[in-house]
């Protein structure tokens, strides 16, 4: 069973009563969802994801102390404890998770500061440019089973995509990545024997091209592990994955280089043509590069513009 399907039953089953018995008068205020860090808030969780920090759980996300004071919260969490610890043949872990509690209450001004660094979500452009791809991911992700009259969910679709000018300065790092990795520095590389290099730059295109798949469908760039994963749902570009994966995963060798770095052009190509359909670029060619400037000469904000390229890739 996948996790967000068990939270959502371990809530309805034991996690809804409770509240709605023990807590009448902040129910309305509690938001309940299952988001954050772990693979079942992706929705990529399998078998294997199921030997750590695994259980039938939810989020409580609660407002700031001038909303639930201290003692209500601790009063809160207590109750969550008591839940049943087997649910579904899934057993509660008894320890929490390295990087700290996923599930039982939590402070909303804290959840999203711990991703992306404000209480509220405001985030300027600095902060959009430098805050983790992956870390805004977790914090848009999941899904809420029941809506609270507190400001989560308003924050949550503040945070969902990055703004347009924001999204084209990427794309335009990006871009440049992938040209100056894969269409100058691979064969380079190849040709003076230098495989590691090759490789290194065979990498590097990669997961830019990985980035710029996600930004040109509008979503966030989950955690290494989970980026090939969460590439095959995507609508545009997600039927990369084989060719991508072929260049991180092969050697480089000349018969295979030369095979490589046509699927570099390829690539280029497809990114090319995705660029054009939604009029993000003016240039008329195949390199990268031109088309990297062209984008960042579309974004408004003209301090964000004259930024140096790379601004906004991490």
């Amino acid at each position: 069973m996948r996790g967000l399907d068990l939270a959502q039953k371990y809530y309805e089953e034991y996690g809804k009563p409770m509240l709605e018995e023990k807590f009448p008068d902040i129910f309305d205020t509690l938001t309940v969802a299952l988001v954050g860090s772990g693979s079942e808030c992706f929705g990529y969780d399998d078998d294997i994801s199921q030997d750590h920090d695994f259980e039938p759980g939810f989020c409580i996300f609660i407002p700031g102390e001038d909303v639930i004071d201290e003692k209500t919260a601790f009063t809160l969490q207590r109750e969550y404890d008591k839940l049943p610890a087997e649910f579904m043949g899934f057993t509660r872990q008894k320890m929490k998770p390295v990087g700290g509690n996923r599930h039982g209450v939590i402070r909303i001004p804290e959840f999203y500061e711990s991703k992306c660094g404000k209480k509220d979500g405001a985030l300027t452009v600095a902060d959009w440019l430098y805050v983790p791809e992956h870390a805004l991911a977790e914090a848009v992700n999941g899904k809420v089973f029941k809506e609270g009259n507190n400001n989560f969910s308003e924050i949550r679709e503040k945070l969902k995509q990055y703004p347009d000018d924001i999204r084209l300065k990427k794309l335009a790092g990006y871009l440049l990545t992938m040209a100056q990795a894969g269409q100058y520095n691979y064969l380079r590389c190849v040709k003076r024997g230098e495989t590691a290099a090759a490789q290194m730059a065979a990498f590097r295109f990669t997961e830019a091209a990985l980035h710029t798949i996600y930004l040109l469908n509008r979503e966030y760039m989950p955690y290494y592990k989970w980026c090939f994963k969460g590439l095959k749902d995507l609508d545009r570009l997600g039927n990369l994955y084989d060719s991508l994966e072929y260049l991180i995963s092969s050697d480089n060798d000349a018969k295979k280089a030369d095979v490589k770095y046509g699927m570099i052009e390829d690539v280029a190509a497809l990114m090319i043509k995705e660029l054009k359909d939604e009029s993000l670029s003016d240039a008329t060619c195949f390199d990268l590069e031109k088309h990297a400037y062209s984008v960042n000469d579309r974004i408004s904000d003209g301090m964000l513009r004259t930024m140096d390229i790379f601004a906004g890739v991490s």
